[in-house]
């Protein structure tokens, strides 16, 4: 009588067994392995079937593992270039909507005010070139609004726009109206300003 399988089990083969990974193509390997081992006379062709049917199995599931570990890796790749690209944008989104707003408020600040330079000219010529003006202030402040909408709330955008509006027009009413600021005027705007800041807390 043959001897049990246990017993006909070398050592070798138990470490070529404990290597296979846990996938399908393994889990039937070593299926064919018990199935064998509990057969009577099993204990003579257990090794032959280890060294042969095993290890061909084993090197076909490796090579399935490698191709599954090639497309996680390219999974995890393809998603860090993503999330990469997604915090560029972000990035984007957050800085130049600030520089369009200021753009804009400087057509939008022209558009408004600038005419009060020639109180002579005719009012009709006067709302005609304030509306050519705000024009370009409309193509730059709605594509800010629109990427900067990715990072800020509509709030923040609103009071954003505000702000630089008072920035932009302190400069326009020193340098193109000749006006004065006085400590009153930095004052006002810049309690604005603090309150203004309370929007972009939480």
């Amino acid at each position: 009588m043959d001897a049990p399988a246990s017993a006909a089990f070398p050592a070798s083969s138990l470490g070529t067994i404990a290597k296979l990974p846990s996938s399908p193509m393994a889990r039937r390997a070593l299926a064919d392995i018990g199935r064998i081992a509990i057969a009577p006379g099993a204990g003579a062709a257990f090794a032959d079937f280890v060294a042969v049917c095993t290890e061909d199995r084993l090197r076909r599931d490796c090579a399935g593992v490698d191709e599954w570990s090639g497309r996680a890796g390219y999974r995890r790749g393809r998603a860090v270039h993503v999330g990469n690209g997604r915090r560029a944008w972000q990035s984007f989104s957050a800085v130049w909507p600030v520089v369009m707003f200021f753009a804009s408020n400087i057509f939008m600040t022209f558009a408004w005010y600038g005419h009060l330079k020639h109180k002579g000219t005719a009012l009709f010529i006067a709302i005609v070139v304030s509306w050519a003006i705000a024009f370009f202030e409309y193509c730059l402040a709605v594509p800010a609004n629109r990427i900067g909408s990715v990072v800020y709330s509509t709030a923040q955008l609103k009071t954003m726009q505000e702000v630089i509006t008072l920035l932009v027009f302190s400069g326009f009413s020193v340098f193109w109206l000749g006006e004065t600021l006085t400590w009153n005027h930095v004052i006002g705007f810049a309690l604005i300003a603090i309150g203004a800041s309370f929007i972009f807390r939480g």
